[in-house]
């Protein structure tokens, strides 16, 4: 086994013991309570794992399973920051900053994390809820400057499922039409994991909603939710789905290439091979890697998510060593690149650090 892969494993067995060593030892509890609260702890973590290699969850009653994802996925965000807090009062608690009896038996300590974790995630779950709207202006050579400015809205990231439901897409779908668009893009992982909440939700009828062509490309979500149910809803949504192929809309070239799940998807120069390169063209890709191919295919703006910045800090800077461009616009050459950090999330719904957003791009003409 490589490495990183050990590491991987062993990091969240170190974390789960070293928050429930300091756990037992900062609630001021008797023996038998402490044991409750530490199965009831066990309990959703355990829940993540489930709902990938124990059961079905799409076996389960519809409540039962959508509280499953819930409890189980955000208990993985929530471990993260309770071990940090714990790290940083056992630094503080070394440095005698804060006193040794704050982090044994004390109910001070014990309010103290309470308050301050669920503060964070609060916050973090109303930042989540709150969508960014995220201008962007695109100039081009290939338009006159008295062309009228056409107005993208593109959107990444939404996973719809079980935690992002019917209410939630019917919210966005309202933000995307305000902005009255010309078209909208969708930069891969619409679906989150699982096919069932869409049919049963009925989410199709949202995404008829959206009063502007969309098109959208695949991300790796897309693979985990059976690829052929996918393109099953999309056609029946009516969203233009491009793998490895592109289309010609409002003057424009959309590329959609097929998401790097696939090892025999196309290069981006075979994609552009017999494109009229005299017209304004954008690629879409969902993972923002080795963005030197679109700058020599000659791809004039290039639309990326699939990091999500890491949702919560600080693995925002793990995105950062691992991309070129991890969030945020871009230049190389002649090709502009934005990654959107999604307007919807995987896992739990929390944005500490990162936001949620919606890219909104003019078009513009300078010839």
């Amino acid at each position: 086994m490589k490495l990183w892969a050990v590491i991987f494993f062993l990091l969240p067995v170190v974390g789960i013991g070293y928050s429930f060593y300091r756990t037992w030892h900062l609630l001021p509890l008797s023996v038998p309570f402490k044991i409750g609260v530490l199965v009831v702890l066990a309990m959703c973590i355990f829940l993540f794992f489930a709902n990938f290699v124990v059961w079905d969850i799409n076996k389960l009653p519809m409540p039962l399973a959508t509280a499953a994802y819930e409890v189980g996925n955000s208990s993985l965000f929530i471990l993260l920051y309770v071990v940090m807090l714990y790290v940083l009062l056992d630094l503080l608690r070394l440095l005698h900053v804060v006193p040794a009896s704050f982090m044994e038996h004390s109910w001070q300590g014990t309010l103290t994390v309470l308050a301050v974790t669920a503060g964070l995630f609060v916050y973090g779950y109303l930042h989540y809820i709150n969508k960014v709207r995220q201008p962007l202006e695109l100039k081009t050579q290939k338009l006159k400057a008295t062309d009228r400015p056409l107005k993208i809205v593109m959107l990444t990231d939404l996973h719809i499922g079980y935690h992002n439901r019917a209410d939630e897409l019917e919210r966005w779908v309202r933000l995307v039409n305000a902005e009255q668009p010309d078209l909208v893009l969708i930069g891969g992982d619409i679906i989150d994991g699982h096919m069932r909440p869409l049919r049963e939700q009925h989410m199709v009828q949202p995404f008829r909603r959206i009063a502007a062509p969309v098109v959208a490309c695949l991300g790796n979500h897309e693979y985990y939710s059976g690829c052929p149910e996918a393109l099953e809803f999309y056609r029946e949504a009516g969203i233009t789905l491009l793998r490895d192929s592109a289309v010609t809309v409002k003057g424009v070239n959309i590329v959609g290439r097929d998401d790097r799940t696939n090892p025999r998807r196309k290069s981006i120069s075979e994609l552009t091979a017999g494109l009229d390169r005299s017209l304004y063209t954008i690629l879409l890709d969902h993972q923002p890697y080795h963005l030197e191919e679109a700058e020599r295919a000659g791809i004039d703006f290039q639309l990326s998510g699939h990091t999500h910045y890491g949702q919560l800090w600080p693995i925002s800077w793990i995105e950062d060593a691992i991309y070129e461009d991890a969030y945020g616009p871009l230049q190389k050459g002649g090709t502009q690149y934005y990654v959107t950090s999604g307007i919807g999330i995987w896992g739990g719904k929390f944005r500490i650090g990162t936001r949620s957003e919606y890219v909104v791009a003019e078009l513009k003409g300078t010839r």
